[in-house]
């Protein structure tokens, strides 16, 4: 599991800016405009061998004296309470701000590593410019320029070094976990009490009931398994935005210490956006994936009904849709030892080996078949296929001309992997090498 890194600091700052530039992507809307970041953003950043997630809080647009304490201190608060590092982000052009100080004032109360960023510092004058933000009494100031990237990798080493250690624990490697996810009130407790026999999560119709993230260890199909329930919200915030977020890092937490995370969707309501967002973070973990379509028991039912529902899911999640997908109740117990069955299948999946041999035979033979496309007049041959070892199955091909195989061809030679060798619910990586 990586530590969570969060970037605070009142709108307007360059936060978005700094979060593209470290995950080396442009995922966040940048504009000049305060408060333009209003989903939250969330990516991967690896640096020196470590890997971390990097979460940008966004901002909000003043309109009264009272948003601070409506949105800005409760995000803050939530920010602190969640991530392992705090990336504390001021603007050298407008010197300190009265939300500046009071931004400082929470974070230094916190016992969690803070790192004081100026940013837009582009010049010389600007660098002394930067000195007036140790009056904040936050330690050492870290002077970066977002947009042109100097000084990020100053800040980057110091974030490496304020990360603590999160290796798992070893009394529980090699034991699967499966991570319970879905968006609130959606039966994620109801699951888990229903799995194990017994009401250890409080159950009611109101959805942020959950407080913790709590994992449950137990026995099935002779087998120790945990299960994660990640219902996730500690209290009910008076902000929305602010529980999307509080749920968003309890989720990614959730995600990133489990092996296969088991979407539960609400039959009543089908599969929405904020599913579609929670299966796009397991995918982006490489994590194996079962979709539980769950309160089936109160759906009116024709002959057809699963597999059009089925069919309907499958379109909206393409390409990666070679997931297996129950349909039960938590409340019914209908189906959930299946679904409990199919995440230890995808598990197995998720750390199945093929030998070189067999590999070979497969897919040289696939090839064959149906070889890749030339391009730009050059004939491309793929000659030999390996599996590495990797979190998920991972194959390396060799070929003449690594850099001019095409995604569709990459999607052929992926169809042909799962087709052959079974790797339902689980992300494969392929790779191409000069042969």
């Amino acid at each position: 599991m990586s530590a969570i890194v969060a970037i605070v600091g009142r709108p307007n700052v360059g936060k978005s800016t700094l979060f593209n530039r470290l995950i080396e992507e442009r995922r966040a809307i940048v504009d000049d405009q305060s408060g333009v970041t209003r989903d939250r953003n969330y990516g991967k950043v690896t640096w020196t061998g470590r890997e971390f997630s990097i979460i940008d809080t966004g901002g909000y647009v003043p309109e009264s004296d009272d948003v601070f304490e409506t949105a800005i201190r409760e995000q803050v608060h939530i920010a602190m309470e969640e991530a392992d590092v705090l990336i504390f982000m001021v603007d050298v052009t407008s010197g300190i701000t009265p939300l500046d100080e009071a931004f400082a004032n929470m974070v230094r109360q916190n016992e969690r590593k803070v790192i004081t960023v100026v940013n837009k510092v582009d010049s010389t004058s600007r660098v002394n410019d930067a000195f007036e933000f140790y009056q904040l009494g936050l330690g050492d100031l870290f002077s970066v320029s977002s947009i042109n990237g100097s000084g990020t990798g100053e800040l980057l080493d110091a974030i490496v070094e304020a990360l603590p250690d999160t290796e798992p624990q070893e009394e529980e490697d090699g034991i699967p976990r499966f991570a319970v996810l879905g968006r609130p009130n959606v039966g994620k407790s109801s699951l888990i009490n229903a799995l194990i026999g017994r009401d250890v999560n409080i159950v009611t119709p109101i959805s942020g009931t959950t407080r913790d993230s709590t994992d449950t260890r137990f026995r099935a199909f002779d087998q120790d398994l945990i299960l994660v329930d990640t219902a996730g919200l500690r209290k009910k915030a008076k902000v929305e935005e602010n529980v999307e977020f509080y749920s968003t890092l309890r989720t990614i937490r959730a995600i990133e210490n489990c092996d296969v995370g088991i979407l539960l969707i609400d039959a009543t309501m089908g599969l929405e956006a904020q599913d579609l967002a929670v299966l796009g973070l397991i995918q982006k973990n490489r994590k194996g994936i079962v979709i539980l379509v769950n309160k089936w028991d109160l759906m009116e039912k024709s002959t057809n009904t699963a597999r059009d529902f089925e069919k309907a899911i499958k379109e909206k999640i393409a390409p990666f849709n070679d997931v297996p997908i129950v349909f039960g109740s938590a409340l019914t117990k209908q189906r959930l030892l299946k679904t409990l069955e199919a995440a230890r299948q995808v598990y197995e999946n998720k750390t199945k080996k093929v030998s070189t041999s067999e590999l070979n035979e497969v897919m040289l033979a696939a090839i064959a078949r149906h070889h890749p496309p030339a391009t730009r007049g050059r004939i491309i041959n793929i000659k030999y296929v390996t599996q590495i070892p990797a979190s998920v199955p991972t194959f390396l091909f060799f070929t003449n001309h690594p850099k001019h195989i095409q995604e569709s061809y990459k999607r052929y030679l992926e169809n042909q992997l799962r087709k052959a060798f079974d790797f339902s619910g689980v992300p494969l990586n392929l790779f191409f090498r000069k042969k």
